[in-house]
């Protein structure tokens, strides 16, 4: 068998084998990238595997008949691949996918129909080069549109992928960079490849090797990445910008030059039989530098280097400092700056592992901000108990210094560690740095897995503490701003119910004049009529407006008595078991009499009940629940509706004026987390845009 041949089964049976390790692997979460990375590499497989047969065909009639399925399957691949550079790795994929899906369209539809209603026509013709004897088959014009259509998705999926690559950072960028490099180099050859196709019109049996070589190169390195981490478990949010300056396009480029010219020089002196395995040396020399560009370990060897022999600092303080300020100045969102303070300090620092906890309200918790490391579902299990953070809060107050977490043998120092798992054995040591600003504690950074386990020398501590310093100043600032923009709104809402008690005390005279004209012209029954339905009209519109406008008073006085939170519960819920087309469902468990007030724990229920019907679609369901859990009392209103995303639960849902309802002012959730933190409890809320919507509120057994 010829060494085309080997190639080619080779790459089909590498490529098949990650396939099938992807589609029966029970530890990566089932998801649209997952299933069509599967699906790409079936294709490849199945393509590599046509390419073989053609190169073991004898007679050049099977030659064509293979390569007639081959190009069916490469009308396939576009699509594939570019579903999967648009989903990989991104939390926000449906955004992407909505952006391109004219695009996706296109590359799916066009060329498949092309192969399958003119398989017939793809290849036209079939001769043999008398110089070399390679064969050639021209491509006919169903067959030129295909391979045009797999050339521009290649170079599209490749943009993707880099965008990807260039959004990620610390631990997120280390799990997905050999993935992205093995595709990254499947697809500089098969752009390649490909233009030499459409450029000439034939298919050249010759460069097919390359191809294969190229998918053998791809599923290894994806192996890497494989073996090295859990690829399909993060998630990256990239922007929406224009995808420019891309690295993979100018290595695209330069492997493209160096091969035409050396294809020339070729054509011109008499020819090579060892082309093949030149253009296959570049490439393997092309991604050895993409790796070594993209390697965080030989970029912060280089800067060590330099600062070591030429006697230079180890950081451009000017160079730090302006892009520390330009990364936060215009983020007035607190969780949109603590994500850029962590993407700032891992590259600064080359930590892949930097964390964020910002103390709450009352410096009683610790609550996740944002992390390279961690999602906030990963994050959730390692959340100090309020015992523990306590602890933290009150040593790190008194170290305004980054403290070695992994030398520290305090307790306080071994409850933060678990909060900041160690992703590498040599990593090197773990710090955290308080955030203090003002003489007010914020939170604290944690940070770990630097590049090659490097120490944390003095300049390395001092210029944290100056970066901490700077990103609490920022946190505060924020904040600030959020309760001037509060205390404007309320303001503002002030003046503006103004006009609203206008217009009701008319409203209210109106409705009165109504009813002393009503006894003389009540024989009148165009009059009662009328006046029954102003009435109806008048009384609603006063119920209304009245609630809402009372909501919002800052001092919320509770009147509890002594009642039982089930009976409570089941009187609210007899007014909505009758709604058409919504099923309540109901759990309660036996539970203690407490210290509530009824009216204002029935309006907690009522609203989120009403929100949650809001939410529903047909069919819907609502589970209202109570429970005990760890000294508190749950009581939970969970629908399959809607539900919310997480930037606007995080920024959005308990202020006031905040609303994705259209005839909505914004103040119902907001009145409801001051009656609950009045009981001195809490409301917590887990949602999934398009699955639903779970409120939690936790009230005290014991009222203090």
């Amino acid at each position: 068998m010829e060494i085309a041949a080997i190639l080619a089964f080779s790459a089909a049976l590498g490529s098949g084998l990650l396939a099938l390790a992807l589609a029966v692997a029970r530890d990566v979460r089932p998801s649209l990238p997952r299933w069509c990375f599967v699906a790409g590499m079936g294709l490849l497989s199945a393509e590599s595997i046509f390419s073989g047969l053609t190169q073991t065909a004898l007679l050049p009639e099977q030659m064509v008949y293979w390569q007639n399925w081959r190009l069916v399957v490469v009308s396939l691949l576009p699509c594939t691949w570019l579903c999967f550079s648009l989903t990989y790795a991104r939390g926000n994929y449906r955004k992407s996918l909505a952006q391109w899906r004219y695009v996706l369209a296109g590359v799916c539809v066009v060329p498949v129909t092309l192969a399958l209603a003119f398989q017939g026509d793809l290849l036209v013709s079939i001769a043999q080069k008398e110089s070399t004897h390679h064969w050639l088959l021209r491509l006919g014009v169903p067959g030129l549109v295909v391979s045009l259509v797999f050339l521009v998705g290649a170079v599209l999926a490749l943009m993707n992928l880099e965008h990807t690559l260039r959004a990620s950072v610390g631990t997120i960028r280390w799990r997905i960079k050999f993935m992205i490099l093995g595709l990254g180099a499947l697809f500089v050859v098969r752009v390649y490849t490909g233009s030499q196709a459409h450029l000439f019109g034939t298919v050249d049996l010759s460069l097919q090797p390359l191809d294969s070589a190229g998918l053998l190169v791809a599923c290894l390195l994806i192996l890497a990445s494989l073996l090295r981490a859990a690829p399909f478990k993060v998630d990256v949010y990239p922007s929406h910008a224009v995808l420019r300056n891309s690295f993979t396009l100018l290595l695209a480029g330069i492997y493209l030059v160096i091969i035409g010219v050396l294809a020339q020089w070729i054509t011109l002196f008499g020819g090579s039989a060892a082309f093949h395995l030149k253009a296959f040396l570049i490439l393997i020399s092309l991604t050895l530098l993409a790796l070594l560009v993209l390697s965080e370990r030989v970029r912060w060897r280089i800067k060590q280097l330099v600062s070591r022999h030429f006697n230079r600092p180890l950081y451009d303080y000017r160079l730090v400092w302006r892009t520390f300020t330009e990364g936060t100045t215009r983020r007035v969102e607190q969780g949109d700056l603590c994500g850029a303070i962590t993407r700032l300090v891992s590259e600064i620092f080359q930590a892949q592992s930097v964390t964020i906890w910002l103390a709450d309200e009352r410096k009683e918790k610790l609550l996740f901000a944002a992390s390279t490391l961690l999602s906030a579902e990963k994050a959730a299990p390692l959340q100090l108990d309020p015992a523990d953070a306590g602890e933290v809060i009150d040593a790190l107050r008194s170290r305004p210094e980054p403290v070695d977490l992994d030398a520290s043998k305090e307790i306080w120092a071994s409850a933060l560690r678990l909060c900041h798992p160690a992703q590498f054995p040599n990593g090197g040591n773990r710090f955290a740095v308080p955030l203090i600003a003002g003489g007010e504690w914020v939170g604290v950074i944690t940070l770990g897995d630097r590049v090659g386990g490097a120490p944390f020398s003095f300049q390395d501590l001092d210029l944290l503490k100056s970066v901490s310093d700077q990103a609490a100043t920022s946190l505060l600032n924020v904040r600030f701003s959020q309760r001037l923009i509060e205390a404007k709104q309320l303001e503002a809402f002030q003046a503006m119910s103004a006009f609203f008690v206008h217009d009701l005390k008319n409203t209210a005279s109106m409705l009165s004049l109504m009813l002393r004209n009503l006894p003389i012209h009540y024989e009148d029954p165009a009059f009662r009529e009328d006046a029954l339905r102003g009435i109806s009209r008048t009384v609603a519109h006063l119920n209304d407006v009245i609630t809402r406008l009372t909501l919002l008073r800052r001092e919320l006085a509770i009147r509890p008595v002594e009642c039982d939170l089930n009976e409570l519960v089941s009187g609210v819920l007899k007014a909505q078991e009758q709604a058409a087309g919504v099923q309540l469902v109901k759990e309660f468990q036996p539970l203690p009499k407490m210290r509530l007030d009824p009216v204002q724990i029935e309006k907690v229920l009522t609203n989120l009940v009403l929100n949650a019907r809001d939410a529903l679609g047909p069919g819907g369901c609502i589970r209202v629940e109570t429970r005990r859990r760890n000294g508190w009392v749950v009581l939970a209103v969970a629908d399959n509706g809607c539900g919310m995303s997480p930037e606007f639960i995080q920024d959005r849902l308990f202020r006031p004026f905040q609303t994705t309802k259209k005839n909505g002012i914004g103040i119902g959730m907001f009145h409801c987390k001051l009656i609950v933190e009045a009981h001195r409890g809490r409301i917590e809320v887990e949602s999934t845009p398009g699955q639903g919507t779970a409120f939690r509120v936790l009230l005290p057994l014991t009222q203090a």
